[in-house]
């Protein structure tokens, strides 16, 4: 991690004082997201700063970039997917609080007031993973051609299809 960079720090002593911090961790560094990893290899650039918006809402605004060594799903080809968040979290101490958060700002719950930014971080680029990851360029399927290559044309009586199988097999 960044020398400068802090493993916990106090959210509401880093709004009043208006802190930023920038820096890198490494991806290996992240056990949570690196199950989701081909590899642990490279590093997240993150810029992380705390204040207070036009409505006095406290808030912690994250700019982070990483390349997330992925496995394509249609391919099974490794890949990197490049990421790139800017996610906007307003500070509350009490789920309850959520609903007072104004639109654009995802919730970070500080019951105790202490944030650990890498767990932020990591949190983030957990969300951006996509559900399945394909790799950019790769061709899509268009169509299948399962039992109806081996059995002709089902037209309008599928189960008829189904029919000639199971009788074909006794």
């Amino acid at each position: 991690m960044s020398a400068t960079f802090p493993d916990t720090v106090d959210a509401w002593r880093m709004v009043q004082a208006r802190r930023h911090f920038e820096g890198s961790i490494p991806l290996a560094a992240m056990p949570r997201l690196r199950g989701s990893l081909v590899a642990a290899d490279g590093a997240a650039d993150f810029e992380i700063e705390f204040g207070r918006d036009d409505f006095g809402v406290a808030r912690l605004q994250a700019h982070i970039e990483a390349g997330l060594p992925l496995t394509c799903q249609r391919t099974l080809e490794t890949f990197v997917l490049p990421v790139r968040i800017d996610a906007r979290l307003g500070l509350i101490t009490r789920e309850e609080d959520e609903a007072g958060l104004p639109a654009g700002y995802e919730p970070l719950l500080t019951s105790d007031g202490s944030v650990r930014l890498a767990d932020v971080i990591e949190d983030e680029l957990i969300l951006a993973l996509p559900v399945v990851p394909v790799k950019p360029g790769s061709e899509s399927v268009t169509h299948f051609e399962g039992a109806k290559a081996e059995t002709g044309s089902a037209g309008s009586r599928p189960f008829e299809v189904l029919k000639k199988l199971k009788a074909a097999k006794k």
